[in-house]
């Protein structure tokens, strides 16, 4: 090998090849939530598991874990990309080649059947090879936790460092508070919801610029059409899905806004860090941040929702609702849903605490997959007091699990609070901020975002991204607060 000075650059010419043949990875999934003919899964799923093979190859190479040991960090972005790679060598040398292969062709073959389950609402259709992921994503977490946590080892993709005892303390934090606004809200009259239907050309026009109104580069993005909405890719090339429906066009609004959180993260991380480890946002919950602060705090905003009433008459006319104030309501309205992706900011983090402790069952091996319906069910019913109605409404309704995502679904609260402590931030830095928003004007809150967050990329860890953005450590008092106060207002509680 070669000497210290000359380490760091041999292993980062290394990793660079690395990092663009994860990007080609994810353009295989991203091509085949939108445009691949259902005809090509078998195929797809061996070329799933060919990369995944060649990136295992690379990141347990011998050559990685010599460079590691000799290579000298000479400055802070240096040592965070020594980081990120020695966590991603010790992590993937712990799971076997066939092992990644096998989960990269499982979880590409059940994303089809999933599509296929859900469309038909046909659960047992789907459960079999659920269970084959879940089998699979166990010995996953068996190799990677040793004598530790099962869920933890997993989670700890999405989120490195958090665990699910933190994530039990601040849920039942949460708890208590929205449980008890939510019936206080849903004891009061609620506004009404937009009338008629919204032609598809209309939505995604409007749709196209919101992205841009959010500051989203459509010179290195585009947006098409997904089941379920998501963002992919990183650097120069960041794509987002969203979806329209006749009778809802916030779906297909906030869903942009939502995507376009995250692929302007992605655009915003400084230009350096291209193809590095640090050219990443740094966890899912970050991410989530970012998604959910461009959607909710800026995006539901009584400021912005003026602008956007005026777009939304301009584009349709006649909408239903006759003033700003009646427009801020409707898009605000709290109300009884099925749907995580569609649920109101105050009953959204209920859906995920139900899905973290189900997962987490699943992981442990406490939840048999052939009863997670019925658990789904239930528990469903203790918590919203309705029953679900069909599984597409119900355990078919995520896309998550069918790609084996177990340990990502805490990240999008974790995403809520960090939002609520970035938007507190935000407002003390930009007191006069609303000013903006009426007008439909972004660039100072995207700009404070970027300057204080994105820019940055994997260069902190996870927590510590928050506390340099905010000067504060996360808590989900901010959040709630926010809720409160909103919510407040709009009910006259």
């Amino acid at each position: 090998m070669t000497a210290n000075t000359d380490a760091y650059a041999e292993l980062m010419a290394f990793q660079h090849e690395t990092e663009a043949l994860g990007q080609i990875a994810g353009r295989l999934g991203w091509d085949q939530e939108t445009m691949m003919p259902a005809g090509a899964t078998p195929q797809r799923a061996e070329e799933h598991a060919a990369i995944a093979n060649v990136l295992h190859a690379r990141q347990t190479d011998p050559r990685v874990g010599e460079w590691l040991d000799r290579a000298v960090a000479a400055d802070a972005v240096a040592a965070a990309n020594l980081r990120h790679i020695r966590r991603s060598y010790d992590r993937t040398m712990k799971v076997p080649a066939r092992l990644a292969a096998e989960l990269a062709r499982t979880t590409s073959l059940a994303h089809r059947v999933w599509a296929q389950a859900r469309a038909d609402e046909d659960v047992a259709a789907f459960l079999p090879m659920l269970d084959k992921v879940v089998t699979l994503r166990r010995e996953e977490a068996a190799c990677l936790a040793g004598d530790g946590d099962l869920y933890d080892a997993l989670h700890d993709d999405y989120e490195p460092g958090n665990k699910s005892a933190d994530l039990v303390t601040m849920f039942a934090a949460l708890r208590p508070r929205l449980v008890a606004l939510r019936t206080a809200i849903l004891a009061r009259h609620q506004p009404a919801p937009l009338r008629g239907t919204f032609d598809e050309a209309g939505q995604l026009k409007l749709s196209r610029l919101l992205a841009q109104t959010f500051g989203y580069d459509m010179d290195k993005g585009r947006i098409d059409k997904a089941v379920h909405p998501f963002s992919s890719g990183s650097g120069l090339d960041v794509r987002i899905t969203t979806r329209t429906s006749p009778t809802d066009p916030f779906n297909c609004f906030y869903s942009t806004i939502h995507e376009v959180g995250h692929a302007c993260y992605e655009q915003g991380i400084d230009a350096d860090y291209l193809l590095t480890p640090l050219g990443n946002g740094v966890s899912m919950g970050v991410h989530e941040s970012q998604s959910r602060i461009y959607e909710n705090q800026l995006g539901r905003s009584r400021a912005f929702t003026g602008w956007l009433y005026g777009q939304m008459r301009d584009t349709f006319g006649d909408i239903g609702v006759t003033s700003e104030e009646a427009f801020h309501a409707a898009v605000n309205r709290v109300h009884n849903g099925y749907i995580r992706t569609e649920a109101d900011e105050v009953q959204y983090n209920l859906h995920v605490l139900l899905r973290f402790d189900l997962e987490r069952a699943l992981v442990t091996g406490d939840l048999a997959v052939a009863d997670l319906e019925a658990a789904w069910n239930d528990r469903f019913l203790a918590d919203f007091g309705f029953a679900v109605d069909k599984p597409s409404n119900g355990i078919l309704q995520d896309v998550h699990w069918s790609e084996g995502l177990f340990g990502y679904f805490p990240t999008y609260t974790l995403g809520n609070v960090y939002a609520g402590c970035l938007h507190a931030a935000m407002r003390a830095a930009l007191p006069d901020l609303d000013d903006d928003l009426s007008r439909g004007d972004l660039a100072r809150a995207t700009g404070w975002l970027r300057k204080n967050l994105q820019r940055h990329g994997g260069l902190r860890e996870p927590r510590a991204t928050i506390i340099h953005a905010t000067g504060a450590e996360p808590s989900e008092g901010p959040l709630l607060d926010y809720l409160e106060a909103k919510f407040g207002a709009i009910y006259g509680l």
